[in-house]
């Protein structure tokens, strides 16, 4: 078969190079191969590229996906068996290490790593509430995915002050998506030996003046952990993952929200829409019919 091909070799936390192939996590079918691991016709999940086709060179950076599993390819491409799953999983239960009944606040909520963050929780027994910034957005979180509560941050003129309302007894976890004003509100509630897992700080990733400042004299006296984080980090409990989320989907416990755009010409403009918040889940741009 003649395809357009791209080679690549991307370092995916290097700023991207105007011209340079972009990669990103994705699905495909082997239509050729030269590795005895990977037959033609093998369905795989790993770093690909923003492109219909793509020749990967180290073959570490993929792994064989189970059609027989029956869920839809989309769940591996980052979404809830993928990078979005394992982040959400191990960032609460390797980084925060919940207590049954404790108190959780979740921002971007609504988005691929909030909404499993605040599902899991829930399954486990903690109390949750999460953040968004649309009515739309917050009535999905309580009405659809579960949360005790939500409330859109774009209403709030005070964030310290939405979070009393919200957590009057405290927070014991803060799973952090966002970074900036909402961190520093998140620190000022948080009870003693409470727990910040830092996944993102979309609210500083295109405004380069809006840096988090927590009071660090807070984080002190309260003995709060913060710590950063990237799914990579949690190869190790990868199989515990996999084995309880598939569980909780199969058994209907676990709902995936998913916003799907179409035909490779849609990346762009999908990837833009993260950044304004346009999304609701996990993003995922399907490039061709299986």
């Amino acid at each position: 078969m003649k395809t357009r091909s791209f080679t690549h070799t991307i370092n995916p936390f290097c700023a991207v190079i105007p011209g340079q192939v972009i990669g990103a996590v994705g699905v495909g079918r082997v239509v050729d191969s030269k590795h005895p691991d990977f037959k033609i016709g093998d369905l795989v999940s790993g770093w690909l590229s923003w492109a219909e086709y793509t020749i990967v060179r180290d073959c570490q950076l993929l792994q064989k996906l189970d059609a027989n599993m029956g869920f839809p390819l989309s769940y591996y491409a980052g979404g809830v068996l993928g990078h979005a799953g394992l982040a959400a999983y191990g960032g609460l239960f390797k980084v925060c290490k919940p207590k049954k009944g404790e108190k959780v606040f979740v921002s971007a909520a609504s988005g691929s790593v909030g909404n499993l963050v605040g599902q899991y929780a829930k399954l486990f027994g903690c109390y949750v509430v999460g953040c968004a910034g649309t009515k739309e957005k917050v009535d999905l979180l309580k009405e659809t995915i579960g949360f005790d509560a939500a409330f859109n941050y774009k209403e709030e003129t005070n964030f310290n002050a939405a979070l009393q309302r919200y957590f009057p007894e405290g927070i014991d976890i803060y799973f952090d998506n966002v970074g900036g004003e909402m961190l520093e509100a998140a620190v000022q509630n948080m009870n003693l030996f409470g727990r910040i897992a830092v996944c993102g700080v979309i609210s500083e990733y295109t405004d380069t003046q809006k840096k988090a400042k927590p009071d660090i004299v807070q984080v002190i006296y309260k003995r709060i952990k913060i710590e950063g984080f990237l799914a990579i980090d949690l190869n190790d409990i990868y199989p515990e993952f996999v084995s309880t989320t598939v569980q909780y989907l199969q058994t209907d416990k676990l709902k995936v929200i998913e916003d799907m755009s179409y035909g490779v010409e849609s990346i762009p403009s999908a990837f833009v829409d993260i950044f304004r918040g346009n999304n609701i889940g996990k993003k995922v741009v399907k490039i061709a019919e299986d």
